[in-house]
């Protein structure tokens, strides 16, 4: 199928015009387009070639793609068409004029800890809002974040990633196996929590600079998420609060069941950390004991029934007559033996926690059975209330099918709403100027606001307090905006020595013996050298706080952009294919030729490249597939003899001769008359037969003649002709 490659300029969909292309990776192109439709600027991703030319991986990338469209969400880069057009698969998303989180982190080798909490809560909202409409994202990691120019932060590729683990496709040709769960791993089922895990890996990379689990190969680092238990984040970063390591343990625990069930808890710990980052209140679940039996007190039945009137608590109030039946019907028959608490709780008081002592205590079957005719009254209650609701929300939806409630709010179309935009929540900056560091963190915080703090030495200000903020008080900000503060260091602000481009031995020496404690990640860079100090932050010569951590980022050496050609001999060309993306390479021509082997036909036979050949990331590698061993052929080279003596005695030199050369499978390869030999060489190839023959035929002429007698009579013998035709047995050479 021949496919029509995109050109800046050209029209596509009738609507978008391609105006640049303004990135690319490993599955498609994304370009920024104009909708003239609707006179707005938008990006179009478009599929690459090996992708478009899988109608299975088509198939479902247009189904998730349309589910992902249905998106609405100040958090989610959210779709707004998918299609195809001559063989370009598309789809048109909100164009975000930003960086991804990837290149913020490796732009500031680490984040500090209140910004990363605000970047995860604003991702986990666009992920709760995908999960809510049960779209599960999959491939999660900091390339699919994309912090705004305006600070949003926005989740983009929901959908894509289904399609492609649903195919021959793996989900490392995605993205990096770095962030994959250990269910994805292992090639099982992934559910909302599998987003959870990639979530706690990208919150780990963003507090130390690095991600938790590394390896030379894909398989290794799979491997590592199944088996090894992650370090601690403060084990790189020691001002990393117990909240948020907990937060990020509890998103990356092995076992699904262990981590947050949804996105909405991680939420409410993420909020409650800026609040009380010190604070050890995150719940480790054990799926164990949650799943053994345990009796509720009176006391919590009591709570458990006044909280099912307040709610739309039909459920809840089922559940618990259920309970309750249960709980009758078993006593009947057992003694059980229940949990006692170490003090009985007054019935008006009922703590949000109880703590249970495991003491046993015998319970005679009258004071265990404990059914309440009130609870009977309720559930009843709620059950008529329920049916009468249900019954009208079915009347409601036959009658709109018959167009009887259609209303301006129904019958909107799709592009007014998709023009429709969630109004941004702005706070009134509070005063700053002259108060404490930490009294004005908490502050901002509590306003919804990221605080980010520059040291600055000064006589006028004591040491900790605020002197210069980069927002005035009273002024409008968005929610989730950084507020750079400027803080005194004093007027005997210690100097940040210098350690730029010296050993990391000697960093840490350096700055232990003026007092900085030293935080350390790692990083890449083509001019340090490995081992070396790359930046540093504070910056050498600031004035800072006597104590004040120094972060410095450890060069890696040059990252090596080249990549091993992987061996695809022997697969079939979509599974080749795969394999060469998920090395970072393209596959190019496909050329059909014969090969000696019978077994390979159908397969790859030659790469351009050599397996374990280093080359660049992206390289084009061509292949040939096989389409079996190609039959032998044949020539013939020899001169074609005149008929011999032992062939025909009566042959004459000079008599014409029609010579045919043939196969001994029926075809005719050379036909000629002569009358003088040898023929000189036809040069015949391309033969299929190892054998043949020449053919030839002709006619021997006797001349009449005539015999005079003794008495001079005459004898006359008239002449005669013989149509003469015999073949010539020949074998042909191997060419």
């Amino acid at each position: 199928m021949e496919i029509n490659m995109v050109k800046i300029g050209m029209i596509v969909g009738d609507r978008y015009e391609i105006l640049e292309r303004i990135g690319t990776g490993g599955m498609s192109d994304v370009y920024k387009a104009k909708d003239h439709k609707l006179n707005r600027m938008v990006a179009v991703k478009v599929l690459k070639q090996e992708f478009s030319e899988n109608a299975n991986f088509v198939s479902k990338f247009r189904v998730e793609a349309q589910a992902a469209a249905g998106l609405a969400h100040p958090n989610i880069v959210n779709v707004y068409d998918v299609g195809e057009e001559n063989g370009v698969y598309y789809i048109v998303m909100e164009l975000v004029e930003g960086i991804t989180l990837k290149k913020y982190i490796e732009k500031k080798a680490r984040l500090s800890v209140k910004e990363a909490v605000s970047i995860a809560i604003q991702v986990s909202m666009g992920i709760e809002a995908a999960h809510n409409n049960h779209i599960i994202h999959r491939d999660i990691k900091p390339q699919n974040i994309i912090i705004s120019k305006e600070g949003k932060v926005k989740v983009t590729d929901f959908g894509i990633a289904k399609a492609a683990t649903s195919n021959t496709i793996t989900s490392n040709v995605m993205g990096s196996v770095h962030y994959t769960s250990p269910e994805q791993a292992r090639g099982g089922y992934s559910d909302e929590k599998s987003d959870v895990y990639s979530l706690g890996i990208t919150m780990f990379e963003m507090l130390t600079g690095r991600v938790p689990f590394n390896g030379e190969t894909t398989v290794a680092i799979a491997i590592k998420h199944i088996q090894e238990e992650m370090s601690s984040p403060r084990d790189y970063v020691s001002e990393i609060p117990v909240s948020v390591e907990q937060i990020v343990f509890k998103c990356c625990q092995k076992s699904p069941d262990r981590r947050y069930q949804s996105m909405g808890e991680l939420i409410t710990d993420l909020k409650r950390s800026l609040m009380t980052p010190d604070e050890d209140f995150v719940k480790m679940v054990d799926p164990d004991e949650d799943g053994s039996t345990k009796m509720i007190s009176s006391g919590e039945r009591q709570k458990i029934k006044r909280e099912s009137v307040n709610r739309d608590g039909l459920e809840e109030a089922m559940h618990l007559r259920r309970e309750a039946d249960v709980k009758k019907s078993a006593n009947k028959n057992v003694k059980k033996k229940r949990y006692v608490p170490e003090e009985e709780e007054d019935e008006e008081e009922y703590p949000d926690e109880i703590e249970y002592e495991y003491d046993y205590e015998e319970e005679d079957e009258d004071e265990e059975e404990d059914y309440d005719p009130k609870m009977e009254r309720i559930t009843t209650i709620l059950a008529v209330v329920a049916a009468v609701l249900i019954g009208c929300i079915v009347l409601f939806l036959v009658g709109r099918a018959f167009g009887i409630f259609d209303t301006g709010i129904f019958g909107q179309k799709e592009e007014e709403a998709a023009e429709d935009e969630t109004p941004k929540e702005k706070v009134q900056m509070t005063e700053v100027i002259g108060k404490g560091e930490d009294e004005v963190k908490v502050a901002l915080l509590e306003l919804g606001l990221t605080p980010e703090i520059e040291y600055k030495e000064s006589a006028e200000y004591e040491q900790g307090i605020v002197m210069d903020c980069s927002v005035a008080a009273g002024e409008m900000i968005e929610e989730g905006s950084n507020v750079i503060l400027t803080v005194s260091a004093g007027s005997k602000g210690v100097e940040v020595p210098d350690v730029v481009g010296v050993t990391e031995a000697e960093a840490v020496a350096t700055l232990g013996k003026g007092g900085f404690p030293v935080n350390k990640t790692e990083g890449h860079d083509p001019y340090i050298k490995e081992g070396n100090v790359v930046t540093q932050s504070p910056e050498a010569g600031s004035k800072v706080p006597s104590g004040t951590a120094v972060t410095i980022r450890i060069s890696q050496g040059p990252e090596i952009s080249k990549v091993s050609v992987p061996d695809t001999i022997g697969r079939d060309e979509s599974e080749g294919m795969a394999i060469l993306v998920e090395a970072g390479l393209q596959m190019g021509k496909v050329t059909e030729v014969h090969h000696s082997d019978p077994a390979m036909a159908g397969l790859i036979c030659y790469q351009s490249y050599s397996v374990g050949t280093y080359v660049d990331a992206g390289t084009v590698v061509d292949v040939n597939i096989s389409i079996g061993p190609e039959e032998a052929t044949y020539q013939f080279i020899d001169n074609i003899a005149a008929p011999t003596a032992q062939e025909d005695p009566n042959y004459r030199s000079g008599t014409m001769v029609t010579v045919t050369l043939m196969a001994d499978d029926g075809t005719q390869l050379y036909s000629t008359q002569s009358s003088s030999f040898p023929i000189p060489n036809p040069g015949i190839s391309g033969i299929k037969s190892s054998t043949g023959y020449i053919l030839f035929q002709y006619v021997n002429v006797t001349e009449g003649s005539s015999i005079t007698h003794e008495d001079g009579s005459v004898t006359t013998t008239e002449g005669t002709t013989e149509t003469k035709e015999f073949k010539r047995a020949v074998q042909f050479m191997e060419g």
